[in-house]
């Protein structure tokens, strides 16, 4: 059956509001590093957009090499500091305080709309078909409806703020330009876990740990699974990659096959751990990177710095209750 809103789709939307964003930032004389913020975006929207004509074009073997090669020149961009910001037109403190004053509570109601039409989708457009086209994309299901969602909660800001659609894209330029590089950091970052999967990563840690730790050593091999959850994640910058490589490496070989643990809790209770990881690392950009850029705090680590007390205590709570709760 055919689809309305496939993952493709939402690709390329993508792609095309990103190339609106390069075709903005290379009119913005203001930013001294333009052209290489422009290119940045560039290669970035190029990949959503062009990524499939690629594939069909040029074949899998070459299109992936373009891509990589894509990605690297990425990284180079960022890593050398050539992404730059630019110059925005802002609403002055007055307008500020005035359309605040005028949209009260209802400012939040575009923020809301997209958890809630997420899921809303999800669990009720699956299977759901008209004159034989499928609404949402079966195979991602999620995010076909999480797009569903941003497009509803742009709409309603429109006709909430009396805005334009040039006026969310510039805002979403201003956004994107503040964040900087950190924006695509997750995306990579998974990218980054699919490779040690596929790599199997997860024999390799089972091997180093077999040879430095007993494997009848269960509170051992408790503390090096949450330990090493929350460190691969501090790396990696996501708990969803350090998860297959550390469950693989040590839960599934060790904690569930020769200590018999209850796999739910057990899995469970190691993505806490590697969550412990992800409020210490600026590698978690989306969440520790990202707000400090967002508030303009002076120090872009201040987040980090308040939470590691907190992540260090939850990460001993988590060891002690995998050791006590999770065995038979």
């Amino acid at each position: 059956m055919m689809t309305l809103i496939t993952i493709n789709r939402v690709y390329y939307l993508i792609g095309f509001v990103v190339m609106l964003l390069v075709v903005m930032t290379l009119r913005d004389r203001a930013n001294p590093k333009r052209f290489t913020t422009a290119l940045f975006w560039f290669l970035f929207g190029g990949i959503f957009l062009f990524g499939d004509l690629m594939v069909q074009e040029l074949g899998k073997s070459l299109a992936y090499r373009i891509i990589g090669g894509c990605v690297i020149a990425i990284a180079l961009l960022a890593g050398f500091g050539l992404v730059g910001k630019g110059h925005y037109k802002m609403a002055s403190d007055e307008e500020r305080v005035a359309s605040s004053n005028r949209l009260k509570n209802w400012l939040f109601l575009p923020a809301l709309m997209i958890p809630v039409v997420t899921v809303i989708g999800t669990l009720f457009l699956k299977g759901v078909s008209i004159g034989g086209v499928y609404l949402l994309d079966q195979k991602q299901l999620t995010l076909a409806a999480l797009c569903v969602a941003c497009v509803a909660a742009i709409l309603t800001g429109w006709w909430l703020t009396k805005g334009t659609p040039l006026h969310a894209i510039r805002q979403s330029r201003r956004l994107v330009d503040t964040i900087g590089w950190a924006v695509i950091l997750p995306q990579m970052l998974a990218m980054l876990g699919g490779v040690f999967v596929a790599a199997n990563t997860g024999d390799s840690v089972q091997k180093v740990v077999s040879l430095f730790v007993n494997p009848d050593s269960r509170f051992m091999l408790v503390v090096i699974y949450c330990v090493g959850m929350a460190l691969f994640t501090m790396i990696m910058g996501n708990a969803f990659a350090a998860f297959p490589v550390l469950s693989a490496g040590i839960a599934l070989p060790f904690l569930i096959n020769v200590h018999h643990g209850n796999p739910a809790p057990l899995l469970a209770i190691g993505m806490y751990a590697g969550y412990c990881g992800t409020l210490m690392t600026p590698m978690a950009a989306n969440f520790n990177i990202v707000p400090a850029a967002l508030l303009e705090l002076k120090d872009k680590y201040q987040v980090i710095k308040i939470q590691i007390p907190t992540a260090l205590t939850l990460l001993v709570v988590n060891v002690f209750l995998m050791y006590f709760l999770v065995f038979r």
